[in-house]
């Protein structure tokens, strides 16, 4: 048993957590299996749709193609993480339930995740660099624009300013 499997100790949502894990599993299939996080979606598991976003140090990753004994030592954030302890919405939630960027909401946890990693850049992006840094992302129901805004919104409040679109 030892050669397949090793103890993972990470934080997730701001929790310290250590599992044993199969040194083949994704990140997504730990976050999924052992610690129940559904928001971490199974897409592709290529890499390509960007379902499985999670923000690792801060940093948005591809959870089913990082490996979980990759998370060793690591921060990871989930959808479940950004909300606030008592369970109020963050700004980028909010934004997205304001502009209707939510339909079938498979693709929503992995937008907001890459919305968070945007927002912590703390500048105003251009609407190319923006639409660029959503690219990751595919979506089947909201033809992107709602997302879009969602984001824009948030970016735009963040830096104390109010956008009129």
């Amino acid at each position: 048993m030892s050669g397949q499997y090793k103890l993972v100790r990470c934080t997730v949502n701001g929790r310290a957590v250590e599992k044993m894990v199969d040194v083949r599993a994704s990140l997504t299939d730990m976050l999924r299996d052992e610690y129940h996080l559904t928001s971490v979606k199974k897409g592709c598991e290529v890499g390509e749709c960007g379902a499985c976003t999670v923000l690792i140090d801060g940093e948005t990753f591809n959870s089913c193609i990082y490996l979980a004994v990759w998370a060793e030592g690591k921060h990871i954030t989930t959808l479940e993480g950004l909300a606030a302890p008592n369970g109020e919405l963050s700004d980028i939630q909010q934004a997205f339930i304001d502009e209707t960027a939510i339909q079938c909401g498979f693709c929503t946890p992995g937008f907001l995740l890459t919305a968070a990693e945007i927002l912590a850049m703390d500048r105003l992006l251009t609407d190319e660099e923006l639409r660029k840094c959503l690219s990751g992302h595919l979506c089947r129901c909201t033809g992107y624009e709602n997302i879009f805004r969602a984001v824009k919104k948030a970016m735009y409040r963040r830096q104390g300013r109010e956008i009129d679109f």
